[in-house]
């Protein structure tokens, strides 16, 4: 029996990351701000980058690059956001939202700088995530679980 504490703390997961990444897909479409002209003086600093910080600005610059992946990208948080924040369709949104927190957790532990930190919130991000699909493991089960025999006696 699910009690009321935990029925809270579900709507709060789903509100929390459900905001979380209808700001993401927003800020995926705000333009960037100008860079200033190059100088000698700029091109010995970007010289000096850590190497993970060169590896995220060729990752983040390939995928703002390719023309569709970066809009496809807003809009697939956008929607999960709002999936999410709906609480009708939340589970759709946490399941959708599945590959996009792993990527983000993935993203921090191979290309971030190792601050426990942001290791720690974006792992909190894919755990709050998988927390939504437990709770509703049951419905996911007879989503994806059901034999055509269990599925004759569900139905009959």
């Amino acid at each position: 029996m699910k009690t009321k504490a935990i029925k809270l703390l579900i709507i709060g997961i789903r509100l929390g990351l459900g905001l979380l990444f209808v700001y993401a897909g927003i800020q995926k479409f705000i333009p960037d701000e100008p860079k200033p002209k190059v100088t000698t003086e700029n091109q010995s600093i970007a010289k000096e980058l850590p190497p993970n910080v060169v590896k995220i600005k060729a990752y983040i610059g390939g995928l703002k690059q390719t023309g569709y992946f970066w809009p496809m990208l807003g809009i697939t948080e956008l929607v999960c956001g709002l999936l999410l924040l709906s609480q009708v369709y939340a589970l759709l949104g946490a399941v959708m939202l599945i590959p996009l927190t792993l990527n983000i957790f993935l993203f921090e532990v191979f290309l971030g700088d190792g601050d426990p930190v942001e290791l720690f919130t974006h792992g909190l991000y894919f755990v709050a995530n998988i927390i939504l699909l437990i709770y509703a493991w049951p419905r996911l089960k007879l989503a994806f679980l059901t034999t055509d025999k269990n599925f004759k006696t569900i139905t009959s």
